[in-house]
């Protein structure tokens, strides 16, 4: 038994020299090791220091943090531009019935003004292969304003419907804003992984909710007017949803897959711009 003793006391001091030991013949460099997110540093004198790091390298030698299976981005922010595809049959008694005497010149854009604000409290990204097939997913507010390049025309409620005001000549602002609770999911494809700023493309789709509604003018004089309403809008909006990733350049979209209005006019919106996120 004692041998045995002896023999194994004899082994683990070999073995404890031999770790030791720089076979290269050069000890003045430090051995590192990195375990999870710990990089254990092993100095020449015999100590050694642990440092918890969750950076990683990309390919370029930039740091990053490296990817957990679910990471989260707060507050993200889009910037663009609002439209809707009108494809309104004006003849129909329907659509007279919302717009007396409307044609598709009625409900002309300004196209540079009618403004698209996403403010996202989340996005969440699942990995589901490799970090190179994601879910992504989140909550926010979709933001639309609408605005009419003929003046004259305004909404009216109770009932609801578009008229023409011939002494409405003198405002410097006459828009719709559409707001919308909204979840997004998309499926991310990723590219580049081990990249902290990738390139990527995501497709989806987004259910919105509308939660608020108004027209807004404003005339030369510097008086505004709000009328609030839901103005027989869709309470709920369907949108396919996309998203490409150039790198620090992020580029966003959305069309919807049915007109915003629930009877009278057939105006599919859309929304195109940058968005300002972390990945």
């Amino acid at each position: 038994m004692k041998w045995i003793f002896t023999l194994c006391i004899i082994t683990c001091t070999a073995l404890t020299g031999f770790a030791q030991t720089d076979t290269t013949g050069n000890q003045s460099k430090d051995d590192t090791i990195k375990v999870g997110g710990m990089i254990i540093i092993r100095k020449p004198g015999g100590g050694k220091e642990v440092i918890r790091d969750r950076r990683d390298r990309d390919d370029d030698g930039h740091s990053y943090n490296k990817s957990s299976n679910i990471s989260t981005n707060w507050w993200i922010l889009d910037l663009g531009f609002s439209n809707f595809n009108d494809n309104t049959n004006y003849s129909s008694a329907a659509a007279q019935s919302f717009g007396p005497g409307s044609n598709e010149d009625w409900f002309k854009l300004r196209s540079w003004k009618s403004r698209n604000v996403n403010v996202w409290f989340f996005m969440q990204k699942l990995n589901i292969a490799k970090h190179v097939v994601n879910l992504k997913y989140g909550l926010g507010l979709e933001l639309n304003n609408y605005f009419l390049d003929d003046e004259r025309v305004h909404l009216q409620k109770n009932p609801t419907k578009f008229v023409m005001d011939p002494l409405a000549t003198d405002l410097k602002k006459n828009k719709l804003a559409a707001d919308y609770l909204t979840v997004p999911v998309m499926l991310n494809i990723n590219f580049s992984p081990k990249r902290g700023r990738g390139y990527g493309i995501s497709a989806g789709v987004s259910a919105g909710y509308l939660y608020s509604a108004r027209e807004k003018t404003k005339n030369s004089n510097g008086d505004v007017k709000k009328l609030h309403d839901d103005f027989d809008l869709e309470k709920w909006k369907i949108s396919y949803v996309g998203e490409l990733l150039l790198g620090p350049v992020k580029l966003y979209g959305s069309y919807a897959t049915k007109s915003m209005w629930s009877k009278g006019l057939d105006q599919t919106p859309y929304t195109v711009g940058f968005r300002f996120s972390n990945w």
